[in-house]
């Protein structure tokens, strides 16, 4: 993991340069959202890039704009970046043109955390706090919504928001990668001190005259400053909704609709999701241009996922009633028939998409169609980017067919060609294919993989029972 650091002598880089530079800026970034309009993305990013360069700190006029239109792009069936692209922006002299290369690459491929975390760690080091903050919100929203978030993403996020002093965000990426490594002694010390730190921030402001001075009770005080944040950040999330459909009522674009659903999203209600989804199902309707049915689908699924995670913590609480814990199984349910229907319509229409028929495969596999799932993880395999995961899955849905030797041979491959050996993509791999093993009756090499396993993370998953049971 990269460190996570704050270069402070950045100088007139660290803002958004000066007024004539700003200036210049915009009217790239101008450009480049009336070229997009046009759907010539490619073309747009390229002045977004020029924007950049110049005003290189410009989070709403240039990085903000060239994501929103990099997820339109890949919407519409954009093109990863070429192998030529990937040379070409691949290392830079200073930490401003690796940064700039590194959001050239994540425009054209927005799920790639790798490229928003390169961009993350050259912000930090050429002093452009915040863009650095911007991407570090968009890699921990990333995270957060994430089947299986990487260990390592949420650290370089507590590094990285730590540098910032958002101590508050650098707790709740502690907190997260505390739920993965529960018994990482070491993380919840840094827990502790991040909290101390969040505590000694807030002291320095009472100092400055907060209008908490007057208030004796703390535990009354920290409820009025939660009440006033909370109230705060809806009214400008509102706001946000109101300005987004002024501007749609003011020019219909895929563009202007787009962000009046995402601004909707925001407000985290049924009614606004609602809202969201009927607008974006309307102007499918009128344009059969799938992208807005796509749009639509992806609401609905946020909108699911926040009511399991809302149900969750208050099963996980203690206090959820048996009504609430029907509601959790049946948006389980509901999520796993949403998810599946989505990706097939998502495959359907984008068939060249790789990333999609992943997707897809993933969510047959979750329904038990593991004949189904098979033959999309195998064209998944075409994609770098998925290669591995998608022979990881081939190899479990042979497992769970009984097909032994097939999995073997395709873990065994994957497990080969993963250069890395100590992360959870390799740790699963390997258990995966000590479980095939075991299953197949080979009780010398499944013992082999789960005693590599334990002397990695002695804690992973039940290889610890496991080695002791087969070396009885």
């Amino acid at each position: 993991m990269a460190e996570a650091s704050v270069n402070n002598n950045a100088g007139a880089a660290n803002g958004n340069g000066n007024g004539d530079e700003l200036s210049k800026a915009v009217a790239f970034f101008n450009r480049a959202q009336e070229v997009a309009q046009t759907d010539n993305f490619d073309y747009a990013i390229d002045l977004f890039v020029e924007g950049l360069q110049r005003s290189p700190d410009a989070v709403e006029e240039g990085h903000k704009p060239m994501r929103y239109n990099a997820l339109i792009r890949q919407g519409k069936g954009g093109k990863k970046p070429s192998m030529m692209d990937k040379m070409k922006h691949s290392r830079g002299k200073t930490a401003l043109e690796n940064m700039i290369n590194a959001e050239y690459l994540l425009a054209k491929d927005p799920d790639n955390l790798l490229y928003a975390e390169q961009l993350l760690n050259s912000a930090l080091l050429g002093g452009y706090k915040k863009t650095a903050l911007w991407i570090s919100d968009l890699i921990f929203e990333a995270c957060r919504t994430s089947d299986k978030p990487s260990i390592s993403t949420l650290l370089l996020l507590k590094d990285a928001y730590a540098s910032l002093e958002q101590y508050a965000k650098a707790i709740n990426a502690c907190g997260y990668a505390l739920k993965l490594k529960p018994d990482d002694g070491v993380l919840a010390g840094e827990f502790k001190n991040l909290s101390a730190n969040l505590t000694m921030q807030k002291g320095k402001y009472d100092q400055k005259g907060d209008f908490r001075d007057s208030i004796l009770d703390r535990e009354e005080q920290a409820k009025l400053q939660s009440q006033q944040a909370q109230v705060k950040s809806v009214d400008v999330r509102q706001q946000a909704v109101n300005d987004s459909k002024k501007a749609y009522e003011a020019n219909k674009t895929i563009h202007t609709l787009f962000k009046l659903a995402d601004n909707l999203g925001e407000l985290q209600t049924d009614a606004a999701d609602n809202e969201a989804i009927n607008l974006l199902e309307k102007e499918f309707q009128h344009s059969h241009d799938f992208s807005f049915k796509k749009r639509a689908g992806e609401v609905k699924l946020r909108s699911i996922r926040r009511h399991i995670r809302q149900q969750k913590e208050e099963v996980e609480s203690g206090k959820a009633s048996e009504t609430t814990k029907e509601a959790l199984n049946e948006n389980i349910k509901e999520l796993l028939h949403t998810e599946l229907e989505h990706y097939r319509l998502c495959v359907e229409n984008y068939p060249t998409d790789l990333r999609m028929k992943y997707e897809y495969g993933l969510r047959l596999m979750r329904n038990q169609k593991y004949d189904e799932a098979i033959p999309y993880f195998q064209a998944a395999r075409k994609d770098p980017k998925h290669k591995i995961m998608a022979m990881n899955k081939i190899g479990l849905c042979f497992f769970v067919k009984g097909w032994f030797n097939d999995a073997i041979d395709t873990l065994k491959e994957a497990v080969e060609m993963y250069e890395i050996k100590d992360n959870d993509i390799a740790k699963d791999l390997r258990y995966n294919l000590a479980r095939a093993y075991e299953q197949s009756g080979n009780a010398e090499n499944a013992l082999e993989l789960y005693r590599k396993l334990a002397q990695i993370d002695f804690s992973y998953k039940d290889v610890r029972a496991r080695v002791d049971r087969l070396r009885k």
